[in-house]
Order: structure tokens, then C-alpha cells, then sequence
């Protein structure tokens, strides 16, 4: 509703400019010119615009229910797209990694996660992959490039644990089950755990989902300021076999306060007018904004297409 009547407005500001525009050209043309004015174009009725953007509303609204819903059958699809994925190459890199550990029948095995989480993320809030999809991981042999679909390895279950932002920085680089472990990042003294929700993922066919996870702390407090999602073979199911971690990207996590300042896409008509971009919550813009009157994306919009 908010872009279309912004979009009525410029469209009817640019019909006002044009139609000026060629009154100023008709009375400046000669009389024995021969060419004809051109009739004027008919300005969009507001009433057909507001039809229009509450068709969208609508059909956002629709969207808003099925997401949820989509969300499944997507998540549960592409499980079973990864596992079916065969001789594909997952990756390249994991492929000229120096330090290999090899595995019944001389394979490679590492977990890897498949999708990067939305970012920022704030204490409080869930941990989600890019716009909200859900967070896969799979096994995979790294000689081959293949998913392990089969056997007691594509059914094991993992730790999810949260790693120092600056752990194994060197893109390509192997690490021991030592040097993971000891890059594990636990809770501050007298706080509670730092990662909380569904902290075990069990494999199906050699590809899992994480569940929900929630950081109940910043991360400003360790030297790189960032962590790590970090995936680990369960204690009790490696049976002796090295199976390389998985981790993320590093990451800023901040405190959920900090959330309270998020821009609104789209804006509610009921936000206050500074969830607007360009508009900072207590700036110039907001406070002259607010001595007018208007502390509302409503309020603005009226001023807008007054």
C-alpha cells in the first residue's frame, strides 16, 4: 500500500511537469506551425491505485500463511535433492586439503554445512539460513565428492557448538580433533549456556537440518569479537574413525537491543516514521519530522500525496 501510493504520487507529478511542459511548447510555436497538440495523458485515479496495492496486500497475506508451509516441503526437498545428488562434486576445496585422514576403504570423510545463516544475528533471535530457509549439513567423502548415503555413517548423530570467530582462518587449511576442540567457546561465567535449543542434529541418508538455535549472549566479549557455528561427530558414534568437523562463516552476534533499531521491509503503516530508510531513529530527519507532526510511515504517507 505504501509503494503504490508513492508510485500515484510521482506518476502524477511527472503528468503535472509534462502537461506544463507542453502548454509552455504550444504557446511558443508559430502560427503557421502544422504540428497538432498532443492530447493530454489522463491522470491514474487515485481510487484504481488503492484497488491495486490492496490486491498486493492480499496476496502478501497469503504468502505470510503458506511460508510457513513452504518452508517444510522446501526443507524436506532439498534433503532429499543433496542425498540423491550422486557423483556430483559438492565442493572443490576439501579436495586439496594437506591434511587428510582416511577412512574405511581409504575414504575422506567430513561433515559440511550447505547453506549460510541470515545475518545479523542478535541474542534472542533464531538462527536461520538465508531468508529464513533452513540450515542443511551432509557428510560427504572428500576424495569423491560424494554424499555418504549409505552405511552407519550416513545416520550419525552431531553436536552443534559454537567456535572463536578466528579458528582456522586459512581457507583450505586441515585441522586436528585437538584443535577444534579447543576452539570450542563456552559461556561466561555466571551466564547461561550460550547456545540453547536443539543442540544435536541426527543424520538421515548423510543429510540433516538443524532445529532452532537461540545465542543467549553477544559476541563482542572474545578477542575476534566473532564465533563460529561449528558441527562435531556425537560422542559414542565415531566409532574410532576421524571424521573431519563442519563450521560456518564467522559471524557478529549482537545484543538483541540492538534489534529494536532494524529498518521494517515493507514499513507497517503503523511504524514509527524513522523505521524508514534515510530516516535515523532520533536524526535531524526524525526530530524536524516530529516537530511537524509526524511520527508515523501513515502520517508521512499523507504529507507525501497531500
Amino acid at each position: 500500500f505504501y509503494f503504490a501510493l508513492v508510485q500515484y504520487r510521482m506518476q502524477t507529478r511527472y503528468m503535472e511537469r509534462t502537461n506544463s511542459m507542453k502548454a509552455r511548447g504550444k504557446r511558443n510555436l508559430e502560427d503557421g506551425g502544422s504540428e497538432e497538440p498532443e492530447p493530454d495523458r489522463k491522470r491514474p485515479a487515485l481510487a484504481s491505485v488503492i484497488v491495486e496495492a490492496l490486491k498486493v496486500d492480499s496476496l502478501q497475506k497469503l504468502c505470510s500463511s503458506l511460508e510457513p508451509i513452504l518452508r517444510r516441503v522446501v526443507s524436506e526437498e532439498v534433503e532429499r535433492a543433496l542425498a540423491k545428488l550422486g557423483p556430483a562434486r559438492l565442493t572443490g576445496r576439501f579436495r586439496s586439503s594437506p591434511k587428510r585422514i582416511e577412512g574405511p576403504n581409504g575414504r575422506n570423510l567430513q561433515l559440511q554445512f550447505k547453506s549460510r545463516l541470515s545475518l545479523p544475528l542478535f541474542t534472542g533471535g533464531k538462527v536461520e539460513g538465508e531468508q529464513g530457509a533452513a540450515i542443511h549439513v551432509v557428510l560427504v567423502d572428500v576424495n569423491t565428492g560424494i554424499v555418504v548415503t549409505s552405511g552407519p555413517k550416513s545416520s550419525l548423530k552431531l553436536d552443534v557448538v559454537v567456535l572463536e570467530g578466528d579458528f582456522n582462518n586459512e581457507e583450505g587449511e586441515g585441522w586436528t580433533e585437538e584443535e577444534f576442540e579447543s576452539h570450542i567457546v563456552k559461556e561466561r561465567e555466571g551466564k547461561r549456556p550460550l547456545l540453547t535449543g536443539d543442540l544435536q542434529v541426527t543424520l538421515r541418508e548423510g543429510v540433516g537440518t538443524l532445529g532452532e538455535l537461540t545465542f543467549t549472549d553477544n559476541s563482542s566479549w572474545i578477542r575476534s569479537r566473532k564465533f563460529r557455528l561449528g558441527l562435531k561427530v556425537a560422542s559414542g558414534y565415531s566409532d574410532g574413525i576421524r571424521i573431519r568437523e563442519a563450521r560456518t562463516e564467522p559471524f557478529t552476534v549482537k545484543d538483541h537491543r540492538g534489534e529494536l533499531y532494524k529498518k521494517h521491509y515493507p514499513p507497517a503503516l503503523d511504524d514509527d516514521v524513522w523505521r524508514l530508510e534515510k530516516i535515523g531513529k532520533d536524526g535531524s530527519f526524525h526530530k524536524k519530522l516530529n516537530a511537524a507532526g509526524i511520527h508515523t510511515v501513515e502520517e508521512f504517507l499523507r504529507l507525501v500525496v497531500r
